[in-house]
């Protein structure tokens, strides 16, 4: 009788074992699932090869994560700006379209966010000094941390026309002397609102197609 009983409990561990390995086999799938190449992550807006080696140089990283975008959120944010002029003191919270982390951390993250604005601001010559402005849209800049693009998006009635921020946030830790970063950042974010302009259905946007030609240099 023990012998039958010690054989029962041998053959319950060895099965626990089996289903305990067979449970973490499962776990890494699911965490290589989340390991994005550049060309697949937020709706593929980086598949193409200049924005996709744009993103890795950006990030330092080959994979990525983006389950903290909001894409969906984004765009109904933007529709509903379309429904009627806004006021001028209509200013909501921008909504981030695309939230990547390299695979391999949880730091240096990088988001692209939109939101609806009332017109491309410009820049004071203080401004204007520290970033590089590029050709895009109505407006877009960027330094080696953050980077601004406005365009328009002209819809057939009864929707509204309506100005569009895209503003890209990139890794911390980076020289704002490195030029190519900025470049990287904008064409990212040009890349997003090319997107994004598609799936409103605008006209006209002015988009650039590619990376976004430098139009001014920093002189400070």
């Amino acid at each position: 009788m023990r012998a039958a009983v010690a054989g029962i409990g041998a053959a319950v561990a060895v099965a626990v074992l089996l289903t305990g390995c067979s449970g973490g086999d499962a776990g890494d799938g699911a965490q290589e699932a989340k390991r994005l190449t550049a060309a697949e992550v937020c709706r593929g807006f980086a598949k193409d090869a200049p924005t996709a080696a744009a993103l890795k140089a950006a990030m330092g990283s080959e994979r990525f994560r983006d389950d903290l975008s909001e894409p969906d959120k984004a765009l109904e944010l933007l529709r509903d700006a379309t429904k009627a002029p806004p006021a001028d003191s209509y200013r909501p919270q921008p909504v981030k379209y695309c939230r990547l982390l390299p695979a391999e951390s949880e730091k240096d993250s990088l988001f692209i966010e939109f939101g609806p604005a009332q017109k491309a601001p410009g820049l004071n010559p203080e401004h204007a000094k520290v970033v590089t402005s590029y050709a895009s849209g109505l407006q877009a800049y960027s330094s080696s941390g953050i980077g601004r693009l406005y365009f328009s998006c002209g819809l057939k009635a009864p929707a509204h026309d309506i100005v569009v921020e895209a503003a890209v946030h990139g890794p911390g830790g980076i020289p704002d002397t490195d030029l190519e970063q900025r470049t990287r950042l904008i064409t990212l974010a040009n890349a997003a609102a090319r997107q994004v302009s598609a799936e409103l259905g605008c006209e006209k946007d002015g988009l650039a197609a590619g990376v976004p030609s430098p139009t001014a240099h920093p002189t400070s």
